[in-house]
């Protein structure tokens, strides 16, 4: 049982990357966070970033869902940085690590740690679709590391199809981790594949039993798939976490955009009570793209009380 499936809400961080990038300073190679703990720089930049979430989680009282830097941590996105699969795994026990360090310094803060994974492909533009059995075969290694570390579950950010996220369920399972899946959608509410957000769910549920702790969205911004959320449907009790944009823009034109679009953390909070009447299991409530701790505290207000 995850602590974040109980009766109470869980934040979660925001961009990571783009903080990094817009924020910090760093140039992210394949908008890639984990090669940063080789640069005593970027560990510090690192904790920069984590410690106003903790701030906040002990101010209001609040549990956190902390994912390690791990998102592009895998065999495509590694080896265009150059990094095989020995690097690959150091850098993943050495990223679920330091956010271990980050809670074994919050003592008072309860904070789940994910052991994040992102998509082989392009998040944004997903390019070729793999099969179940080749995606299972490529997140294997890094979630069989994943089982090897402190972190709490296998979060699985920015899925743009059905059949990877079960290849990932089914690597989870194996490693007999708790895993949690979120699908990135369209301004029109569907995956990038074409595919609408509750077939997906649905086929993924099936195909692995429910073996999947929860459903999420992220990376997306709620005027993109509130309306998806009006109707009936079991499987919207599957989605219990939300991860919004800060912008309102297409994928397509944040991929092309060269500055940060933060848009309004009220306003993006503003749609977070309607999500919540729409998804009466919502627990994970936090920031995707463009947001940083502005966002999550605004969003921590309105779902908080």
């Amino acid at each position: 049982m995850l602590p974040q499936l109980g009766d109470e809400i869980f934040l979660t961080d925001g961009g990571m990357e783009t903080w990094l990038t817009f924020d910090a300073g760093f140039e992210l190679p394949q908008f890639a966070s984990f090669p940063l703990l080789d640069d005593p720089r970027g560990v510090a930049a690192l904790r920069a970033y984590f410690a106003p979430y903790v701030d906040l989680g002990r101010k209001r009282g609040v549990g956190l869902v902390l994912d390690a830097p791990t998102w592009r941590a895998s065999a495509h996105w590694g080896e265009l940085l150059g990094y095989g699969a020995a690097e690959l795994d150091s850098f993943n026990r050495r990223a679920v690590a330091f956010v271990e360090d980050v809670r074994a310094e919050a003592e008072d803060v309860p904070i789940v740690i994910g052991g994040c994974v992102g998509p082989c492909g392009d998040a944004y533009r997903p390019a070729e679709q793999l099969t179940v059995d080749e995606t299972f075969a490529y997140h294997r290694p890094q979630i069989a590391t994943f089982s090897q570390t402190a972190a709490d579950f296998v979060n699985a950010l920015t899925l743009t199809y059905a059949a990877e996220a079960i290849g990932i369920a089914r690597a989870a399972q194996e490693a007999e981790m708790p895993v949690a899946i979120s699908f990135t959608v369209e301004t029109d509410g569907q995956l990038p594949s074409g595919q609408p957000l509750s077939e997906a769910i649905e086929e993924v549920d099936g195909a692995t039993d429910r073996a999947v702790a929860y459903f999420m969205v992220n990376c997306a911004h709620p005027t993109h798939f509130e309306h998806v959320l009006a109707g009936d449907g079991a499987w919207r009790n599957r989605i219990m976490g939300v991860r919004a944009n800060a912008s309102a823009k297409s994928h397509a034109e944040l991929d092309e955009s060269d500055e940060l679009d933060a848009g309004d953390p009220q306003e993006l909070a503003s749609h977070y009570p309607l999500l919540r009447e729409r998804l009466p299991n919502l627990r994970v409530a936090g920031g995707c793209c463009g947001t940083d701790d502005r966002h999550i505290a605004a969003i921590c207000d309105v779902l908080v009380r």
